[in-house]
């Protein structure tokens, strides 16, 4: 079973023939459904069950020339809110399977993120129209998670937090300029990076490590779609899932100027979440590509 299907609400579905028989049900009863033709002249179908509202399972696969669905492979998916990032974004099929991973160079974040790409037939479908790359599409976010904490925030004062979005401000300027070339902004950036590891080398020595880092965002591990992250919860809701009937958090949260929404099965999260406190986990990030509308 995937990894992180526990955190939709399947942690006790352990019966291999009780998941063969749901993946049939998602497929039979689905809600939504994406068929198109790749570029080898296969026809490519993905159907999608949800399970609560936004999460759900979806089923990958290909049909024959007698119209028989065989399907390759599922995974969990949480339907995300809002925009995260407005950056171009550039896909990559995976070598195992025809899935598709994601790459985003936010200069919110400082890294390029990647994500498993959850809309793959449209990107599909643009390819073997030849429409690629599309420009003007933005980004949702969305994340699985198996295992979080809470947090308390970090107390500051209206100046305070004033100062930290006028820095932030001024970073994401520099960090524009850097990539265009700008050796003086280069050169500021590094400065200040040397600034800040010389105040935390020194304030750690006394202080609590998340009394100083207010959010994080980084890889974790080997695999390159999973991120240990810290970030603000600015939103709550609590979903069932209606055939376990586990309940679910489904956590908005704004980590270093980015917002998405997080999954993870209420028994796998340590602590009360109230918005104001901070969720610490590893999440499995997912990816929708928004198209323009004129386009696919």
């Amino acid at each position: 079973m995937h990894k992180y299907m526990r955190a939709i609400g399947f942690s006790r579905f352990e019966s291999k023939r009780k998941f063969q028989e749901l993946l049939t049900q998602v497929v039979i009863n689905s809600d939504r459904r994406a068929i198109t033709v790749g570029q080898e002249n296969t026809l490519l179908g993905e159907f999608y069950k949800d399970f609560a509202p936004d999460l759900g399972v979806a089923v990958c696969g290909e049909f024959d020339e007698e119209e028989k669905f065989t399907y390759e492979y599922y995974y969990p998916y949480l339907t995300g809110t809002g925009i995260t990032s407005c950056e171009d974004v550039s896909v990559e099929r995976h070598a195992e399977k025809d899935s598709y991973a994601g790459v985003c160079d936010d200069i919110k974040v400082g890294i390029s993120l990647i994500f498993y790409l959850k809309n793959r037939i449209p990107y599909v479908k643009a390819q073997a129209m030849g429409k690629l790359p599309i420009r003007g599409t933005t980004l949702t976010l969305s994340a699985l998670s198996i295992s979080g904490s809470i947090l308390f925030p970090i107390q500051k004062d209206e100046e305070q937090l004033q100062r930290v979005k006028q820095a932030s401000v001024n970073r994401n300027n520099l960090m524009a300029a850097a990539r265009k070339g700008d050796e003086e902004a280069m050169e500021t950036l590094t400065l200040e990076d040397m600034d800040i590891y010389t105040s935390i080398s020194r304030r750690i020595q006394k202080e609590d490590l998340f009394s100083l880092v207010d959010s994080c965002f980084m890889p974790y591990g080997v695999e390159c779609d999973l991120y240990s992250v810290l970030g603000e919860i600015v939103g709550i809701r609590i979903v069932t899932n209606s055939v376990t009937g586990e309940q679910i958090y489904i956590l908005t949260i704004c980590c270093n100027e980015l917002t998405f929404d997080v999954c993870i099965n209420i028994i796998d999260l340590f602590g009360e979440p109230q918005i104001g406190r901070r969720f610490k986990g590893v999440i499995w990030l997912q990816g929708h590509i928004n198209f323009p509308e004129d386009v696919i």
